[in-house]
């Protein structure tokens, strides 16, 4: 059975940066298109970025374009997401997502088939 873990979420002050990690199990993600999507209270689940199959291509929503940087690493089948310049509006759950039918960037929720549980990113000001 194939598992993603979060990692690395907490309490963070306005600038400053967390990096999250989203450990796989089960089976390796080497094909898998990968994602992180974001969740506020109150507030529909946003994506925030995703890769492809290898981490060559990427894609940013535009409320942290230039901000954050997602990468992975196959060898040892976790995704990242690198987050800067945090700011209050960014506080949310954090999930990560891999969609095992697809190689390339994936940005709809819906084509995402495996989630994590998600971790709690608060930015205070």
């Amino acid at each position: 059975q194939v598992q993603l873990v979060e990692s690395g979420g907490g309490m963070v002050q306005t600038g400053g940066s967390v990096r999250l990690s989203c450990a796989i199990s089960g089976r390796t993600f080497n094909g898998y298109a990968m994602g992180w999507f974001r969740q506020a209270p109150g507030k529909e689940r946003e994506f925030v970025a995703a890769c492809n199959w290898s981490g060559a291509t990427t894609y940013y929503g535009d409320s942290v374009k230039g901000r954050f940087t997602i990468s992975r690493d196959n060898d040892k089948n976790t995704l990242y997401l690198q987050m800067n310049s945090l700011q209050p509006e960014d506080t949310a759950v954090y999930y990560c997502a891999a969609s095992s039918l697809n190689y390339e960037v994936v940005i709809p929720s819906n084509e995402y088939n495996l989630w994590g549980q998600g971790t709690q990113v608060t930015v205070s000001s």
